[in-house]
């Protein structure tokens, strides 16, 4: 059996930026077993799958380790093959996932997903987090999915050199580290040890957390975002109330052949 693989780095416009993904067609599933074998071979953030089912597509995503319910870039990634390389020509793409719905459409030479908006509630700084980030941040919020603390400055968002064994053992997916921005209205850093990512490059989900937060602190509902890790990555985003669009755009770095 041969499967074709497609390589993207999404939230970027030039390759060796961004956050990798691949993706990989189906015709139908395989199990379960399979697709976490081919994700851990890849070795990359994210691994997408999806299938055609009439009018939508179903999608999953897997890391090198879990199979998980959200993934931002590997969606864009997926939208990007259907349109760049599998001649999509539908205006929208709708994705059947374990989130929900999902919808991505392409605008100019961007993609804009549809994705819901997570509220967040104010927690208590511990010392367990700060020791685990390495920095006391200001402010501290536990999410429907991730946690997320808050800096005073960017610099101190881009100079974290957390201990990635005590951040796995912190409550919730991924550990959100973000403060206002000097060239964009935020930055943000993302942690995900516990699921085999140590650092994601750039977390198009954790802006589902992001945009609401930053859209009431700064009274817009358009918000340029940056995520400042190694790789970096731009985000387009917008507030709607129970819902966000980020958009980004996307670049094919590889395609391929898996040989079963």
């Amino acid at each position: 059996m041969e499967l074709d693989l497609y390589q993207v780095d999404a939230f970027t416009d030039g390759v060796f930026s961004g956050n990798p993904a691949a993706v990989i067609p189906l015709f139908e599933w395989l199990s379960d077993d399979l697709m976490q074998n081919i994700a851990a071979e890849n070795n990359l953030p994210e691994t997408a799958f999806f299938v055609q089912k009439g009018e939508y597509f179903e999608l999953r995503w897997f890391t090198s380790e879990v199979e998980v319910d959200l993934c931002g870039h590997a969606t864009l990634a997926s939208a990007h093959v259907l349109y760049e390389h599998l001649d999509y020509s539908d205006p929208v793409v709708v994705f059947e996932t374990r989130s929900g719905r999902l919808f991505v459409d392409r605008e100019g030479g961007k993609y804009s997903m549809d994705f819901p908006a997570w509220p967040v509630r104010e927690i208590q700084v511990t010392e367990r987090v700060a020791k685990a980030l390495g920095e006391r941040p200001v402010e501290l919020y536990m999410g429907e999915r991730d946690m997320m603390a808050v800096f005073e400055t960017e610099e101190q968002v881009r100079g974290l050199a957390p201990d990635f064994r005590l951040v796995s053992q912190l409550d919730g997916m991924c550990m959100i580290c973000t403060a206002p921005g000097l060239d964009h209205d935020f930055v943000s850093r993302t942690f995900v040890s516990g699921h085999g990512i140590p650092e994601d490059p750039v977390t198009g989900s954790a802006h589902c957390t992001l945009v609401p937060f930053w859209a009431e602190r700064l009274g817009k509902s358009t918000l340029h975002a940056y995520q400042a890790s190694k790789r970096g990555g731009v985000l387009d985003c917008e507030d709607m109330g129970d819902r966000v669009k980020i958009a980004g755009e996307s670049v094919t770095y590889m395609v391929g052949n898996i040989i079963l």
